[in-house]
C-alpha cells in the first residue's frame, strides 16, 4: 500500500477543476460518526474510490487497493460533510453593513464575488452542502455561483438555491416605509399579488434554476410593524401547488402562529424560523411531517447588533426566548429538525454556531450532528447521496479535531475536507 508523505505538492497540485484528484484514499481517523448511530467508532476508517465510499468500518478489516494513499488523521473524528439548510450567500453581517444597504448600495457583480468568498469559507469549515434561500436581491446570481462550483471554477459547497424568493407585493424591503412614496426601489425578493401572478413567480423562478421555491407566509406588515400573514390562503396553494407539480419542494419564511399554520395547512416542505408558532402548531407540523429550521444563531447575532446582547454576559433578549421555546416546543413533540442558520446575518464560516445553539437549547450534540447531516440530507431530498457515511455514497467527508458527537463544539475545528473525494482541507492548511 502507497504512502502519503502527508500532501506532497504534485499531488495537492491545483487545477482549473480540482483542489485535490480524485482516486483511491484511506482515511484514518480516530474516531468515525457515520450518522446511523448517535456514538462515534474507535479505529474505523474510510475507504474512498474515485469520489464515493467504498468502504467504512474497523481499520483491519478493509481490503485497500495497492495504489490507495493513505491520510492519518489522529485526534479527529471524522463525519459526513456538514449541511446548512438556511443560508444567504449574498448577505454578510448587518453589523458591517445593514441589510437595506447592501440591498439598494452594493453592485450585483460585487456581491456575486463575495458570494463566492462566503462560499469557499462556508466549504472549509465543514460545510459540504448548502440550501440557499434567496439572493436578497441580487436576481438569478444563485444560478451563476451554483454553476461555477459545479463547474470548478470555484470552491464551494454543493448548492441548492432558490433564487429571488416570493414575497406579497409592498410587504418586504427596502422599503415601503421610510422611504419617499415616488421612488422605484429595487426589492429583495419577487413581489406578486393573486393566485395567477404567484403561479407566473413559481414558473419562472424554476425555469432560471430554482431547486426550491421560497416563499414570505408573514412579515412586518401590521399597522404597528408587528408580524402578520402576507399571503390569502389561495396565494398561497398556489404557489405550492405550482411548485410541487414542477417537482420542486417549497420553503417558507413564517415567524408568527398563524403565518405558520398557513403556510403548513398549503402543503410547504419546511417552515424556516417558527419562533411565535403556538404548540398547537407544531403538532400540525408533525402531522404533516414538515419540516423546521429554527435559525437560532440569526436571532442571537441581531441581538447583539441592535439589542445590546453580550453573549455570556446578557440575559437572553425577548426575542431570543421566544425562539428558544418555539425550539424546545418542537423537539418534545418530535418535529423532524434540520439545521438551518440563516448564515449571511453573521460570519460565513461560523455555521457551527447554529448545531451549538441547538444543543445550548436542549438537543445532544448527537441530536444536532443528525440534524446537520442525515435529516438534513433526508429534508433535501438527497439521502441517497450524501448525509451519512455509508457505501457507495458520495465522499463528503469532514474531520474534526475532537468529538462533536460529545462536545459540539468541536465543529470550530475542522482539520480535514473531501467533498465529491476532492480534498479541500488538510490539518497542514489548505492546498
Amino acid at each position: 500500500m502507497a504512502s502519503l508523505a502527508f500532501f506532497s505538492a504534485g499531488v495537492l497540485a491545483q487545477s482549473a477543476k480540482t483542489v485535490t484528484p480524485k482516486g483511491e484514499w484511506l482515511l484514518l481517523p480516530s474516531h468515525v460518526w457515520t450518522g446511523d448511530e448517535h456514538a462515534s467508532h474507535d479505529g474505523w476508517a474510510v475507504l474512498v474510490h474515485d469520489g464515493n465510499i467504498a468502504a467504512v468500518g474497523p481499520a483491519d478489516t478493509i481490503k485497500a487497493p495497492p495504489i490507495t494513499r493513505r491520510i492519518e488523521l489522529p485526534g479527529t473524528t471524522l463525519t459526513a460533510g456538514l449541511i446548512d439548510l438556511h443560508s444567504h450567500l449574498f448577505l454578510h453581517p448587518y453589523n458591517e453593513t445593514l441589510w437595506n444597504d447592501q440591498v439598494l448600495t452594493e453592485p450585483q457583480d460585487y456581491r456575486t464575488l463575495e458570494a463566492a468568498a462566503h462560499a469557499k469559507a462556508t466549504l472549509l469549515a465543514g460545510f459540504t452542502t448548502l440550501r440557499d434561500l434567496g439572493t436578497e436581491g441580487a436576481g438569478f446570481a444563485d444560478v451563476s455561483v451554483k454553476r461555477a462550483i459545479e463547474e470548478g471554477l470555484i470552491p464551494g459547497p454543493r448548492l441548492f438555491v432558490a433564487t429571488r424568493a416570493i414575497v406579497a407585493t409592498a410587504s418586504y424591503g427596502p422599503g415601503p416605509r421610510g422611504y419617499r412614496p415616488d421612488l422605484d426601489l429595487p426589492s429583495g425578493a419577487q413581489e406578486v399579488s393573486g393566485v395567477d401572478a404567484a403561479m407566473a413567480a413559481v414558473r419562472e423562478q424554476a425555469a432560471r434554476g430554482a431547486d426550491w421555491i421560497k416563499l414570505y407566509a408573514d412579515y412586518r406588515v401590521g399597522p404597528d410593524g408587528s408580524t402578520a400573514p402576507t399571503f390569502t390562503p389561495a396565494e398561497l396553494k398556489a404557489i405550492v401547488d405550482t411548485a410541487h407539480l414542477s417537482g420542486r419542494p417549497v420553503a417558507a419564511h413564517a415567524a408568527s402562529d398563524a403565518g405558520v399554520r398557513m403556510a403548513v395547512e398549503a402543503g410547504v416542505d419546511s417552515i424556516e424560523h417558527g419562533y411565535g408558532a403556538s404548540e398547537a402548531t407544531f403538532r400540525l407540523l408533525k402531522q404533516h411531517g414538515t419540516a423546521y429550521e429554527p435559525t437560532l444563531t440569526a436571532v442571537e447575532s441581531t441581538a447583539e447588533y441592535f439589542e445590546h446582547y453580550v453573549p455570556g454576559k446578557s440575559e437572553p433578549t425577548e426575542r431570543m426566548r421566544e425562539a428558544e421555546h418555539a425550539f424546545r416546543t418542537a423537539l418534545k413533540l418530535g418535529v423532524i429538525i434540520g439545521n438551518g442558520s440563516d448564515i449571511g446575518v453573521f460570519k460565513h464560516g461560523d455555521n457551527w454556531r447554529e448545531p451549538a445553539a441547538m444543543v445550548a437549547n436542549g438537543m445532544t450534540p448527537s441530536q444536532a450532528l443528525h440534524a446537520a447531516t442525515d435529516v438534513a440530507a433526508k429534508i433535501l431530498r438527497q439521502s441517497q447521496h450524501f448525509g451519512r457515511i455509508a457505501p457507495d455514497m458520495d465522499a463528503d467527508l469532514v474531520a474534526f479535531n475532537g468529538d462533536p458527537s460529545v462536545d459540539i463544539k468541536a465543529l470550530q475545528r475542522p482539520a480535514f475536507v473531501m467533498k465529491n473525494g476532492s480534498i479541500y482541507r488538510t490539518p497542514e492548511g489548505t492546498p
